[in-house]
């Protein structure tokens, strides 16, 4: 039986498990290093966790690209354990970062790869919209990726 997960701040030691899932969630594109996890949080960038017990099952990071008045944000990442899907934790760990936006009145801004029909629908359920195509966003594989916004929550 599978407990309650907690969403708390990602830790530079949890880089490696991170680099792990990006392995098994993106394996036609270009999956983040542990490095590049480390680098993300050396610099300041929000990122959460998602832990069932000891493990690490998912991982979310936001990073700020403008700032008031016209705070702009930017989702990098968000994955979850295939193992641990259907339980919300995908939706727990967006809305933590949505938090995190709404904060500093940022709007924010992502891409999503077009044929994620169950990501698209996630940010769409929480308030994002598409407003523009990204060809061959994605390398190597050369997916296509929507560009989706969200205005900050007043």
């Amino acid at each position: 039986m599978r407990g309650t997960v907690l969403i708390e701040a990602l830790r530079e030691t949890d880089a490696e498990r991170c680099a792990e899932l990006e392995k098994l969630l993106f394996p036609g594109d270009d999956p983040w290093s542990a490095r590049a996890f480390r680098e993300e949080l050396r610099v300041g960038h929000p990122y959460l966790a998602a832990r069932d017990g000891d493990e690490l099952v998912g991982y979310a990071g936001l990073a700020f690209v403008a700032a008031p008045p016209r705070a702009e944000a930017e989702i990098h990442t968000i994955g979850v354990d295939p193992a641990h899907r259907r339980r919300g934790i995908g939706r727990e760990l967006l809305q933590g970062l949505l938090a995190i936006a709404d904060g500093a009145g940022a709007t924010v801004f992502l891409e999503v790869r077009t044929d994620n029909d169950a990501a698209r629908a996630l940010y769409e359920a929480e308030g994002f919209t598409v407003v523009g195509l990204r060809k061959r966003y994605y390398s190597p594989s050369g997916a296509d990726a929507h560009t989706m916004r969200r205005e900050p929550a007043p």
